[in-house]
């Protein structure tokens, strides 16, 4: 009996190097090309909220690294610069808005040297499908809503959402999630506005850059 439990025993240890092995083997070999997905995927995205006619250099190693608590993280967050004929254009700045209603809502947001966005995209979400999750463009046009708005000390007042007084639609049964991208775009273009010289001195610094 004894010499069964070892032998149980030593056959489960093999086992589980085996499939460690086999993990960290095809860890190893997929490593680049998940990579490479994840970066397309995100160019994708880039190209969503700062159109291609907005910029002709590359956005993606075009990359700076800014950190305020006003992102709603304390990590770092990145940067996108875009210019055209070698002026700045645009930026497109990655942040959080940390109050959605199942948890931190990540977001991009595209925004032109006015001020003006250019456009905004939810880059991860956990929201309740078919309540928050209409803030994602694959199942209503929602943030859509975002585009060509800028927030000014005149219409600040208004970036809320409706049962608040404001001018943005909130979702029937979901208000918290809307209210939470809503302030946390309003405060990301306010931040921008206030930095953006700064931002725009700052070496590249992600994204695969060597600046």
């Amino acid at each position: 009996m004894l010499n069964a439990i070892r032998k149980n025993g030593v056959v489960l240890a093999v086992f589980a190097c085996a499939s460690t092995g086999v993990v960290a083997l095809t860890h190893y070999l997929t490593k680049d090309q998940i990579h490479q997905q994840e970066q397309a995927q995100l160019l994708s995205v880039l190209n969503q909220v700062i159109p291609h006619e907005m910029h002709d250099n590359d956005l993606y190693t075009s990359c700076t690294l800014v950190s305020d608590p006003v992102l709603g993280t304390e990590e770092s967050m990145p940067v996108y610069m875009a210019t055209l004929g070698g002026e700045p254009s645009a930026l497109a700045i990655e942040t959080i808005a940390p109050d959605g209603y199942n948890g931190a809502i990540k977001l991009i947001i595209g925004i032109e040297q006015d001020g003006t966005i250019s456009g905004t995209r939810v880059l991860n979400h956990q929201e309740t499908p078919g309540l928050g999750d209409k803030i994602d463009l694959r199942i209503t046009d929602w943030i859509l809503g975002f585009n060509g708005k800028q927030v000014t000390p005149e219409n600040e007042s208004t970036w809320k959402v409706s049962k608040d007084g404001g001018d943005f639609d909130q979702f029937t049964g979901a208000t918290i999630t809307p209210r939470a991208v809503v302030k946390s775009v309003k405060n990301t273009v306010q931040f921008v506005n206030a930095n953006r010289d700064k931002i725009l001195s700052q070496p590249r610094n992600c994204g695969g850059s060597d600046e």
